[in-house]
């Protein structure tokens, strides 16, 4: 795989709650989207970038880190599989604009390995 990005996923129990410390205090104050269950925040240079989960829409888990795969997730998911990686959910296209899956890292790490359709990464 050649990742494209990658961006860290913080379990916060609410959003809303928690926008005023990393959008005011750390200064992520760019929120470049916003699902309700997630929100990606970004400096306004868009050096440093964050998202908050507050519980993933359609995954039985929430990911630690997002690892952006650009036009390979189907060959990135055959290569988990194939590694004998644990599939925690399985390659899906999100009505989002998304298809990704996730994967255990021998550590227990899930991992969200995404592809965005409708963006460039």
């Amino acid at each position: 795989m050649r990742p494209t990005g990658t961006t860290a996923n913080l379990n916060v129990p609410d959003i809303e709650e928690a926008r005023s410390f990393y959008a005011d205090y750390l200064g992520l104050s760019v929120e470049e989207m916003n699902l309700g269950w997630v929100a990606r925040f970004t400096t306004p240079d868009g050096r440093a970038v964050v998202q908050l989960v507050s519980g993933d829409a359609t995954a039985p888990v929430d990911s630690a880190l997002s690892v952006h795969a650009g036009d390979d997730v189907e060959a990135a998911y055959e290569e988990a599989q194939r590694r004998g990686f644990e599939i925690v959910y399985p390659l899906t296209t999100e009505p989002w604009g998304v298809r990704r899956f996730f994967v255990r890292a021998p550590d227990g790490t899930v991992i969200n390995i995404v592809s965005h359709s409708d963006v460039a990464e």
